[in-house]
């Protein structure tokens, strides 16, 4: 109903934003979206213009407001791409652009910092120790946190460094745009490896991982729960989105925790799969804990007093995306491109005649963290065409999130049985049914799949305003689809799958020689 309180949610992704309005009931109330440049350069890096990241926001936003003068905003809930960084200066003006997520320049620089002697993994072990225990994890070694993007600054860009009053994450950063607020949230901050995390209703910096970084507490934000309202609209910022100045503005989360509270998994060890341009396997579990070997951990969530499992596979979708630009180049419609990729899919036998395809396109980070990993066809004959090649992309990126379930139930020590699959990968029905062949498991699909960052961070601000219970979101996330596994393809997927393991094992060497810098 109109007169009821609406979220308005912004979602931005690497791609750009979506916005929309969300109601008590999880209903999006329309959506609008604008792309945004992701601008890739030599030797790692990866950036995008935070003023095109805000001009997108404030346009999609206002369309939206202007669409639906009846509906009744109550907060502003923001999401966006996690382990970014902007630089802002001591005038509240971001220099240069945002190092997102993707970025591996501070790798070297990462590398200095944790190492040391007796070594693990890369780690001085006593400096491990200690971030183990405080944050349950530790910087990787690629350089893709926001500690190796600091670290790149200094090093490699000390003009930007030097000019820098605060770094913040890019949600954070959206939220300084809205009220002037420089914070963040207990969820946002964990990928700097800076907090104590042991209780995750107070999550607070840690002097010994400051000293550690050589950072002082003043380049750093405030932190406050994501579920804190920390401020309100600006009368600028209110203007550009088309709301009242001083509406609440919620501290907000990442994406991958918009996305489980969006897909409805909001319980303990309710398992979501996304798939995006990247992917990952999550679950909400009410204890703190590290596996440092597969660089997965346990990170402060959202939900009150919960943690959620923290991973990422680098390229899911975004393996599709490279597929079609090379098989279609020049297409202009993106969905009947995908549409046809799917018919093709669908048309060729599991286990596309054999052909394997390692997703590793952008390196990988977890159930390994090697940023020189690189992707490929294998096994490929005369016979092989381009429809085995378009099937062998979706299964070679279930293979890889097979892999990581595996690291994910032992780490929980629980079957996660049905998954809830969200993200753009969710729109395929095959690519659902391929999933759900090779991990073994019962897949949900989303109703909706692409809105479930927005749909996540309008029920986080729901219930932060108390107008819900979270008890109260799995049901009010629908399901457009459900595939049970079928047990023919069970023996071609093991036998292929056990062969995406090998050349991960038999090639690893190789792709450090070509790849590493």
């Amino acid at each position: 109903m109109s007169d009821q309180p609406h979220i308005l949610a912004i979602d931005l992704g690497t791609s750009g934003p979506k916005v929309a309005l969300v109601s008590i009931d999880g209903a999006v109330i329309g959506d609008e979206f604008e792309p945004v440049e992701l601008i890739l350069l030599p030797d790692g890096g990866a950036e995008q213009d935070p003023e095109a990241w805000w001009t997108a926001i404030t346009a999609t936003a206002h369309r939206i407001v202007s669409a639906h003068p009846d509906r009744t905003v109550a907060a502003v809930s923001v999401t966006t791409q996690w382990s970014g960084t902007v630089a802002v200066d001591t005038a509240g003006k971001a220099i240069g652009n945002a190092i997102t997520w993707m970025d591996t320049r501070g790798a070297p620089h990462v590398e200095s910092l944790i190492g040391g002697w007796p070594k693990f993994e890369g780690y001085d072990v006593r400096k491990a120790r200690k971030w183990i225990q405080l944050t349950g994890g530790a910087p990787t070694t690629a350089g893709k946190d926001p500690l190796g993007h600091i670290l790149y600054l200094r090093h490699d860009r000390p003009e930007v460094y030097q000019q820098a009053r605060v770094f913040l994450e890019p949600k954070d950063y959206i939220n300084f745009r809205l009220t002037g607020a420089t914070v963040g949230s207990y969820d946002s901050i964990a990928l700097h490896w800076l907090t104590d995390n042991r209780n995750a209703g107070a999550v607070e910096y840690a002097d010994d991982l400051l000293a550690y970084a050589g950072l002082d507490r003043s380049q750093l934000p405030e932190l406050r729960p994501a579920t804190d309202i920390i401020g309100g609209l600006t009368s600028g910022a209110a203007e550009a989105l088309g709301l009242s100045t001083g509406t609440p503005v919620l501290a907000g989360t990442p994406d991958v925790h918009s996305a489980a509270i969006g897909s409805g998994t909001t319980a303990d060890f309710a398992g979501s799969l996304y798939v995006g341009t990247s992917s990952w396997i999550t679950c909400h579990v009410p204890f703190k804990k590290t596996d440092l070997a597969h660089n997965i951990a346990s990170l402060p969530a959202p939900i009150p007093n919960r943690y959620l499992v923290a991973n990422e596979q680098e390229t899911a979708g975004k393996a599709v995306e490279w597929l079609a630009d090379i098989l279609y180049p020049g297409a202009t419609d993106r969905s009947s491109t995908y549409a046809e990729m799917n018919e093709i899919a669908a048309g060729v036998a599991p286990g596309s005649g054999g052909v394997i395809f390692t997703p590793w396109l952008y390196g990988e980070r977890t159930p390994v963290e090697d940023a020189t990993l690189r992707g490929g066809f294998f096994n490929q004959s005369l016979e092989t065409g381009r429809a085995e090649m378009i099937r062998a992309v979706f299964e070679g990126v279930a293979f890889n999130s097979r892999w990581l379930l595996g690291v994910v139930e032992k780490f929980t020590k629980t079957r996660l049985d049905p998954i809830v699959m969200a993200g753009g990968g969710a729109l395929s029905d095959i690519w659902a049914q391929i999933f759900a062949d090779v991990l073994g498991r019962t897949v949900h699909q989303t109703k909706d799949p692409i809105m479930v960052n927005v749909r996540g961070a309008g029920l986080l601000g729901h219930a932060a305003l108390g107008h819900i219970k979270w008890s109260d979101i799995p049901q009010l996330v629908p399901m457009a689809g459900t595939h049970v596994p079928n047990p023919a393809n069970s023996d071609v997927y093991d036998r292929l799958y056990d062969a995406f393991r090998r050349i991960h094992k038999t090639n690893r060497r190789t792709y450090r020689k070509l790849n590493h810098r």
